[in-house]
C-alpha cells in the first residue's frame, strides 16, 4: 500500500500526531509478531551497561529542550 502525503503542508502538531499514531501501530505489530530488531536490543544493553559503569551522560529537561529548539 502506498500513501502520498503533503508533509510540507501539514502543521507541526499534525506531523507529531501522525508520528504518534504510526508508533502505536508499529508497537502493536511488533508485540503481535514478537519481533524486536537485534540492533535495538544491543543498543538498550549498551545503554544499561553505560549506566551501571557510570559513563552515561544525562541532561536536565531545560538543557535538552534548548538543544532541540536550536534544531528548528
Amino acid at each position: 500500500m502506498s500513501v502520498s502525503l503533503k508533509y510540507e503542508q501539514m502543521a507541526i502538531s499534525e506531523k507529531f500526531t501522525m508520528l504518534e499514531e504510526l508508533w502505536q501501530s508499529m508497537t502493536h505489530d511488533v508485540e503481535n509478531s514478537g519481533f524486536t530488531p537485534d540492533w535495538h536490543l544491543r543498543e538498550l544493553e549498551q545503554r544499561e551497561q553505560n549506566i551501571e559503569e557510570g559513563t552515561s551522560k544525562f541532561s536536565d529537561l531545560e538543557s535538552a529542550k534548548s538543544r532541540l529548539q536550536k534544531l528548528l
